[in-house]
């Protein structure tokens, strides 16, 4: 016990060591509010320990020069005529009211050794992140509302960001909620989906729904819509055409083959004797008996039920800006029906369980070439879903 508790103090003053060490190398480093949070860590758990102690003037010292690092940048911030200023100087307010709120449930912190209380210079900065925020908003809104007058696609996705931003830092101001929705309309691709069955074989209209009804796919391409019915008050960007350009479906097949399965099992004993025709005895004086093996053999007719469909399409994206098709994927699907029935003649014992499984006792109704089309065009539907979180929307 004894020594479990050395060794439990150890590992406390190493890590606490390392901790220190860190502390020291973060404010050396520069990264104040990195030394700041390490010291704030270990304060929570115990600001009146004596192993946390050291942390004390570690966190005066990396505060005092965090504030005047800020200070310095936020004097440079309101000297710079350029507005994208305004967000360094919003932040920065921001940062040093985060950092007081960080030290301020820990005090009073006391120096045991130096008899006296940590210092701490705290500020009242709500007005000025009220004001710098104001400032701010005002100017990304202006922006952003000069912007979109004449943003292309992409442009309008920065704004876009940009009003995410505001919205963020100052919830429905001015008109941020009706310019959001304008930027995101900008900044979408609309996409028109066609299905063109050029098979020559009729489509099962339940897979023609499946196909075209894209809030299915789970397709995760941002600033993206599919839409399978066109709506007349939008540019669409590309046209997206799936065109089935064959349906295979193989005529039902029974395959049958016979097969024999042979074993040997235990079925008894039998004893050994010696030269007398005497049952021959152990060093126990027990009979000696031996397993006796016999063959057992089973035959088994097996049919196979197999029926296979085969789908081929093309999915090809048109850039209605150019009438040119950008990209063009083949794909195909295959489906296979299996199923197997038959029957054991002769001793069942002969086959292993997992072979016993396979044999059912009757056949089974094939499914319709409709429902043979529809499993196929399941399978389909994924490989196309792949393709379309792959395509590039320029």
């Amino acid at each position: 016990m004894k020594q479990l508790s050395i060794a439990l103090f150890a590992f406390i003053l190493f890590t606490s060591c390392g901790s220190i060490k860190k502390t020291e190398t973060a404010i050396n480093q520069g990264s104040y509010d990195q030394a700041i949070n390490i010291s704030v860590e270990q304060l929570v758990d115990g600001k009146n320990s004596k192993r946390n102690q050291e942390y004390i003037p570690l966190l005066e010292q990396a505060y005092k020069k965090a504030v005047a690092q800020d200070q310095v940048a936020l004097k440079r911030g309101q000297l710079d005529p350029n507005p994208a200023a305004l967000e360094s100087i919003y932040e920065c307010y921001l940062r040093m009211e985060k950092r007081q709120n960080k030290i301020r449930p820990l005090l009073p912190l006391k120096l045991q050794k130096e008899n006296r209380e940590a210092s701490f210079t705290f500020q009242d900065y709500n007005a000025k992140i009220i004001d710098s925020r104001t400032t701010l908003s005002d100017y990304l809104l202006s922006t952003s509302t000069a912007m979109l007058a004449t943003a292309n696609t992409l442009e309008s996705r920065n704004v876009y960001d940009d009003l995410k931003y505001l919205d963020k830092i100052n919830p429905n101001f001015k008109d941020t909620r009706v310019l959001l929705q304008k930027a995101l309309e900008k900044g979408t691709h609309y996409i028109l989906v066609d299905l063109d069955n050029q098979s020559e074989k009729v489509l099962p209209k339940r897979l023609e729904e499946e196909l075209l009804k894209f809030s299915t796919y789970g397709i995760n391409v941002p600033w993206t819509q599919f839409h399978n019915k066109k709506i007349y008050s939008l540019v669409y960007d590309y046209d997206l055409d799936i065109i089935i350009d064959g349906i295979f479906i193989s005529p039902e097949q029974v395959a049958q083959k016979e097969l024999i399965k042979e074993k040997q099992i235990k079925d008894g004993f039998i004893y050994e004797y010696d030269s007398n025709n005497n049952v021959k005895k152990d060093s126990l004086g027990n009979d000696i008996k031996t397993d006796k093996l016999v063959t057992i053999k089973a035959n088994v007719i097996q049919n196979t039920q197999l029926k296979e469909a085969n789908i081929s399409a093309v999915v090809q994206l048109t850039d209605n800006r150019t009438l040119q098709i950008g990209d063009r994927f083949p794909v195909s699907s295959n489906y296979v029906f299996s199923y197997i029935y038959g029957a054991v003649y002769g001793d069942k014992r002969a086959l292993d369980d997992s072979y016993l499984e396979t044999i059912n006792p009757q056949a089974v109704i094939f499914p319709s070439n409709e429902q043979m089309i529809y499993d196929t065009g399941e399978d389909l539907k994924t490989k196309i879903k792949q393709i379309l979180n792959n395509l590039n929307y320029q």
